[in-house]
């Protein structure tokens, strides 16, 4: 599997290392640090789409397909699905590079759906232009 093409409209979003602070004592990546990285990479698509701040108001539809390991190089690809009058909603992907080099293979390891809400300076919901 590769990751979204050319052909859609996702974009990668956000890009890091997952770090020895953000795993468990087995090496595994904690899931709550991976989906603050799912959330960071849809709300800057969001706030783009806003042309505002947005807040994070749902996550639905998370799937965990593969673990994340220390070291691995993940990447959020991020992609508008549905804009509301006052929401949006974002399908972000995550991707693995285990390996370094250029034949390094990317793996899918989670998938979900964020929804944003568009707000004001006084937080209340406004609407997306």
């Amino acid at each position: 599997m590769t990751p979204p093409s050319e052909t859609t409209r996702a974009e990668p979003a956000l890009r890091a290392i997952a770090m020895p602070a953000d795993a468990n004592p087995h090496g595994d990546i904690f899931g709550g640090w991976l989906l603050s990285q799912m959330d960071l990479a849809g709300s800057s698509v969001a706030t783009r789409r806003a042309q505002g701040r947005v807040v994070t108001i749902a996550v639905t539809e998370m799937i965990f397909h593969k673990p994340v390991f220390i070291g691995d190089e993940v990447t959020c690809y991020a992609e508008i699905v549905k804009t509301g009058r006052t929401s949006i909603s974002v399908n972000v992907e995550s991707w693995v590079r285990r390996a370094r080099g250029a034949d390094a293979e990317e793996i899918k390891v989670t998938g979900g759906l964020f929804t944003y809400v568009a707000v004001d300076p006084e937080r209340k919901p406004r609407a997306v232009p």
